[in-house]
Order: structure tokens, then C-alpha cells, then sequence
């Protein structure tokens, strides 16, 4: 059996044999949730890598689109009574046109004034939520009875809906995968490292950005269903700018630039905390500490982009090899 098929295995067998199997051995409520709430954030991370980590561009709204999709979701369900099958797809599509609509004016910005933009454009999407009350019913919030019905099956149980969200994160993650260690992923780096020098090649700077842009916001736009679906209730604070703030550290402390990274970095940020529990308020300076440590002895991440990129061609295996003259193909 060759390495990328053996790694391929490892991976699934990890994620739906081996943690189902602790979970189930504790039994306990809680860690399905943290499982869940994990399994959430990583396809959230995972999102941001592609518009921030990839392309360059420095997203300090994620949130906001996260927020779409939970609040599309969660609407769907309690007033329309469109349950999960559809409204997850709808969810994802709300936040990636909300999103293409925010991009057709502000992805001609570039470095500080485009985070910027992306900032006020989070914070305009949290204050709707907030005041909204006829739609989003405003601080109270949206209670969602609806649950998981997957085409037409109630998925009740705790073990049952940790599989389905999983199992949408790693197909999701996998999309995603394929997406940046790609020929366009390769033009999507060409931006950030110099997005003039990508033009002249004759690149369409502002159409590649606006594809990572919305392709990103679709799968926050997932995300957020999943967090709606799995907890029953949203409110506004859910998607507040700190929320932006975590999932950005969540890629920055993973390493840059690294799909793999960006997934450690979501369960490390998710995970500790819970670990830390029992220390009380002071886990967030651990935390903190942790951070700090990460970004001043490894800049480049946990897991840097170079170790990622050579990690993807072990994956990805012959697909980075065998054109016709027998040249191998990829970044070495």
C-alpha cells in the first residue's frame, strides 16, 4: 500500500472511527458538543486560508458571512420549515452572494484599505443582526427546533449528528484541498506575492479575488449552518468582530499560506481552552501565551506553507507528475 493511500486511510479512520470511538467511551454530552463545535471551526478556518492565507488578502469580516449562513439556516427552519437537506446548501449560497456583492466594490483595495472594508462590512452585518428585529429578532436571537433530517432521516442522536458534521467538513476541507494545491491555487499565491506582476502575465487580478472571496464565504456560509443545526440557537454575539478576530489567529498561528495548518491551528484554539478548564479565568493567558509563543518562535506557523506544499505532493501523489515528456509538475 503507497504512503498517500495509507495517509488517506489514517485520516478517515481518525476522524470516524477512532474519536467516535472516545467519544462513545465517555459518553458524555459535552465533548460530542466540543467535537461538533471543532469540527465547526476547522471548516471556518479552513475557509479563511483560501482568501487570507492563499490570496493574500486580509479578511477581518469572516464572521459576518459565517453569521449569514447560521442566520439563513436558522430562519429557514423556524419560519419556513425547510429543514436541513436544503437549507444548508441555501445557507452557503446566501453567504457567497452577499459576498460577491461586497466584492464587486472593494476588491479594486488593496493591503490596509481592503481589511479595512472588510472590517466595516462585519461590523454593518453584526449590527443588522442586531437590529433587525422584525427578521433576525435582534438580541434575543433564533431558536431552531428543526434539528438535523438528512434527506428525509431525523438524526437525533449525539454520535449521529457529530458524524454528518464531520463528514461535511471533510469533504468540505477536501474541496479545498484540491482547490489550493492546484494550478489555481498557484495563481491565487501569484496575487498575493505581487498581484501587479500577475496582472502583466495576464491574470485577471480583480476576477481571481473575487472567486477566493466568495468561494470563502460560501463555505463560512456552511459553516454557520452548522453551528445553527448543532446548537439550536444563534444570537448576534455569535458573529461579533471577535469572532472574525479568532478564526484570523486560528490561520496565522496554523501557518499562513497552510491548509493544514490552518485546521491545527482551529483545534488548538478550540480545544486548549476546554483543556484548560479547570484552571479557571487563567487558561486565557495560557492561551494568550501559547499564541504569543507560536508567532515569536515559529513565524511561519505550526505547520508551514513549504512543509504543507510538500506534504500535498505527497498526498496528491501522481497528480503532480507523469506529463508527457516525463517532466514532474509543481513547485519543485
Amino acid at each position: 500500500m503507497s504512503k498517500q493511500l495509507l495517509t488517506k486511510v489514517g485520516m478517515v479512520v481518525l476522524l470516524f472511527v477512532v474519536v467516535p470511538a472516545v467519544l462513545m467511551a465517555f459518553d458524555r454530552g459535552y465533548f460530542y458538543q466540543i467535537a461538533t463545535i471543532a469540527a465547526v471551526f476547522v471548516l471556518l478556518a479552513a475557509s479563511l486560508h483560501l482568501v487570507t492565507g492563499v490570496a493574500g488578502l486580509l479578511h477581518l469580516g469572516h464572521a459576518a458571512f459565517y453569521g449569514i449562513g447560521a442566520y439563513v439556516a436558522a430562519l429557514l427552519g423556524s419560519e419556513l420549515e425547510i429543514g436541513f437537506t436544503l437549507g444548508l446548501p441555501a445557507a452557503g449560497l446566501a453567504a457567497a452572494f452577499v459576498a460577491f456583492l461586497v466584492a464587486l466594490p472593494t476588491m479594486r483595495l488593496i493591503s490596509i484599505y481592503f481589511a479595512v472594508a472588510t472590517l466595516a462590512i462585519g461590523q454593518m452585518l453584526y449590527l443588522i443582526f442586531l437590529n433587525w428585529v422584525s427578521v433576525t429578532k435582534g438580541p434575543n436571537g433564533v431558536l431552531l427546533f428543526s434539528g438535523i433530517d438528512f434527506f428525509g432521516f431525523d438524526i437525533e442522536s449525539e454520535i449521529g449528528i457529530y458524524y454528518v458534521v464531520t463528514a461535511i467538513m471533510a469533504l468540505s476541507v477536501v474541496v479545498l484541498y484540491r482547490l489550493t494545491n492546484s494550478y489555481y491555487g498557484n495563481a491565487l499565491r501569484s496575487l498575493r506575492e505581487d498581484d501587479q506582476c500577475a496582472a502583466a502575465m495576464g491574470i485577471n487580478v480583480t476576477v481571481l479575488k473575487m472567486q477566493a472571496f466568495v468561494i470563502s464565504a460560501f463555505f463560512a456560509g456552511l459553516a454557520g449552518a452548522l453551528w445553527a443545526y448543532t446548537t439550536g440557537y444563534i444570537s448576534p454575539n455569535d458573529f461579533n468582530f471577535s469572532q472574525s478576530i479568532l478564526v484570523l489567529a486560528m490561520v496565522v498561528v496554523g501557518g499562513l499560506g497552510s491548509l493544514p495548518g490552518a485546521v491545527i491551528g482551529a483545534l488548538l484554539l478550540i480545544l486548549l481552552p476546554e483543556v484548560l478548564r479547570d484552571v479557571g479565568d487563567t487558561r486565557n493567558i495560557f492561551v494568550g501565551l501559547v499564541m504569543f509563543g507560536a508567532i515569536l518562535f515559529l513565524p511561519k506557523g505550526l505547520f508551514g506553507e513549504v512543509s504543507a506544499l510538500r506534504f500535498a505532493r505527497r498526498i496528491l501523489g501522481s497528480g503532480w507528475s507523469g506529463s508527457a515528456d516525463n517532466r514532474e509538475v509543481g513547485w519543485e
